[in-house]
């Protein structure tokens, strides 16, 4: 599987370019703070994906918690494809890479997630931001995340959480933050889907060759190998330049600021 920082930080990029798309009826960032925050949890939504895998990230973010719910998404995503599956669908001895890998599961968890929030409010928001800025921490600080273990990056998790709340009101939150989950699960999506694996975005709905299962999947010599070098040594690293100056860009003021420190105003 593509690792968990990679998708961390394309999810991070994709929320980044979008939260300035975003029209405002549909949650759509008003500020610096709201937009940061949009992109946070797309980065952390962009783990969930793979919540069906004991071998993930985000199976081990949260400890024995995740560990638990990833047994259980896994049994769920096995059954669903065992009763979806086509006839030239074969069989499979776990979930990875079905149910959670469709558009069907991103669009189902992020409209989820508004309902929540539309229902509970401030309690689900909070909640949200607590599962998806963890996964953030532990896909973006990667190693880092691992060292100091599930406890502390649940604790920073808690705190930004709540501190977050401050500035993430109920009515931006209510659409934009079901938005932000559903794009993060999809961008997950297409970073396997550029792996030799590729991933079945589209299934059980649209059968191809009597298979509902079927993989998207680019040719392969466009292709990468999963936790291959390309990944680690080109990908990983452009998509942090990319974060890093989509970052910049998004605080109020800075886009200005730096074209007059660089540019001589005229005389």
């Amino acid at each position: 599987m593509v690792m968990g920082p990679t998708h961390a930080m394309s999810g991070a990029a994709v929320g980044l370019a979008v939260a300035d798309l975003l029209p405002l009826d549909w949650g759509g960032p008003t500020s610096t703070a709201e937009t940061l925050t949009f992109a946070a949890v797309c980065a952390g939504a962009a783990l969930l994906p793979d919540l069906d895998t004991s071998q993930s990230t985000v199976s081990r973010s949260f400890g024995p918690v995740s560990s638990v719910v990833a047994k259980g998404v896994d049994a769920v995503s096995l059954g669903f494809y065992t009763i979806t599956k086509g006839k030239r669908d074969g069989k499979r001895r776990g979930g990875h890479r079905t149910l959670t890998h469709t558009a069907l599961f991103a669009a189902g968890i992020g409209a989820g997630v508004s309902a929540l929030v539309v229902q509970f409010g401030k309690p689900a928001i909070i909640a949200t931001l607590f599962v998806c800025l963890g996964l953030a921490l532990r896909g973006l600080a990667g190693e880092l995340a691992k060292e100091k273990g599930w406890l502390a990056v649940s604790a920073v998790a808690a705190v930004l959480s709540a501190l977050t709340w401050q500035s993430y009101p109920t009515e931006a939150g209510s659409t934009g933050l079901g938005v932000a989950v559903a794009l993060g699960c999809a961008t997950h999506c297409l970073g396997d889907a550029i792996t030799k694996e590729g991933v079945p975005f589209l299934a059980p709905f649209l059968t191809l060759g009597k298979e509902r299962w079927w993989e998207f999947r680019l040719p392969s010599f466009l292709s990468i190998r999963a936790g291959g070098p390309f990944e680690k040594v080109v990908l990983g690293p452009a998509l942090t330049v990319a974060v890093g100056l989509m970052v910049i860009w998004a605080i109020d003021g800075a886009p200005q600021a730096i074209y007059d420190a660089f540019v001589p105003a005229p005389k």
